[in-house]
């Protein structure tokens, strides 16, 4: 996402520093690693991209000091425009005065406004330190969101989030795919019958309900992905007698061709957007979603996938046996109007359109 903004806006603008409160170091692109990088001094603790939901009470002395060191850049070189790309608290990031603020927002904090209980679950540390310190961090990043200038949401499902966690309207302006390279084999070539999810193994993701629709079925599945619950997910596919595949991490390559091989993509979670279920549909792949969050953005029923309501693995089952069968033109087609050229040069439309009229 921060490769495809720095895409759009380089063209027509410098890019000065990129702002972070953590950074692991890593490689990103070449387009984000030849930029200046300023990391908030919790970032810069031992072990803190590992240890950054424990450190969750310091984010806001952490976007506090970022803001700081933002005016003092901005007094020696000025900025014009300040973008942050945002699912925690770097939206609450102050631009110095007269420069407007885009934030590019995936969801607000899910561990404050949506899945507190998810992420408490399993660990008195954490449910003690939310229940503490929630309010107070609800409360500072409802307020932090008057630093920014226009909100974008990576869907209909995030701009609703927006409005309700922060009061504030956002316009939707779905994420980047890498359509060009999730592509589906040639027409005449046979698909399996076996299912696909392709997920962290984390509770969330609800890969137990693909399993247990695997086992009403009775038809293969394959699993892509690793997390804390593969071990209980395994055991829980033994109990069912579910004929389910655990393939753990895999290369682009061959996510690729599970994607091309499989008969649908299994999408039983709510999410903000869905990359995984528009990667599916680039392929040819129909997707099987619950119907909410952004898969409403993105699936057709009956054209592109099928919808099901509810957590029970019959109504997952039962949309699997309504999902269309040599869809692979419709999906293609739906998947590629998610192309980084679209978002690139829609992004760039609007930062433009925002130095014109701030």
């Amino acid at each position: 996402m921060l490769d495809a903004i720095v895409r759009a806006v380089s063209p027509w603008a410098e890019i000065t520093r990129v702002y972070a409160m953590f950074d692991d170091h890593r490689p990103l692109t070449p387009a984000i690693d030849a930029q200046p990088r300023t990391v908030s001094r919790m970032g810069r603790i031992p072990g803190a991209v590992a240890l950054r939901r424990w450190l969750l009470p310091g984010y806001p002395g952490a976007v506090a000091e970022l803001s700081r060191r933002l005016a003092d850049d901005h007094a020696r070189k000025p900025v014009d425009l300040l973008i942050s790309t945002s699912s925690a608290a770097i939206k609450g990031l102050a631009p110095p005065a007269g420069v407007p603020h885009l934030c590019y927002c995936h969801a607000p904090a899910r561990y404050l406004w949506s899945r507190e209980e998810e992420y408490a679950r399993g660990s008195l540390a954490r449910r003690v330190g939310l229940r503490r310190f929630g309010p107070r961090l609800r409360a500072w990043d409802r307020a932090s969101a008057a630093n920014v200038t226009r909100f974008f949401a990576n869907s209909r499902h995030t701009a609703g989030e927006v409005r309700r966690c922060f009061g504030r309207e956002a316009e939707v302006l779905h994420p980047p795919v890498r359509t060009e390279f999730f592509t589906p084999l040639p027409a005449d070539a046979p698909r399996g019958e076996h299912m696909l999810v392709v997920a962290a193994l984390e509770p969330y993701k609800r890969v137990d309900l693909a399993i247990a629709a695997a086992g009403v079925l009775n038809r293969p599945l394959r699993v892509v992905g690793d997390g804390t619950q593969r071990a209980s997910l395994q055991r829980q596919a033994r109990r069912l007698g579910a004929p389910v595949q655990f393939l753990g991490r895999v290369s682009d390559e061959r996510l690729r061709e599970e994607y091309r091989t499989a008969r649908a993509l299994l999408f039983p979670q709510v999410e903000d957007f869905g990359i995984v279920a528009v990667e599916a549909l680039a392929c040819g792949l129909p997707v099987v979603a619950r119907a909410q969050g952004g898969a409403l953005d993105i699936i057709t029923d009956g054209l592109t996938g099928a919808f099901f309501l509810g957590e029970s693995p019959h109504a997952l089952a039962g949309a699997v046996t309504r999902c269309p069968r040599n869809a692979d033109h419709a999906c293609r087609t739906a998947g590629c109007t998610y192309s980084d050229a679209r978002f690139i040069a829609e992004f760039a439309r609007h930062a433009q359109s925002t130095l014109t009229t701030f």
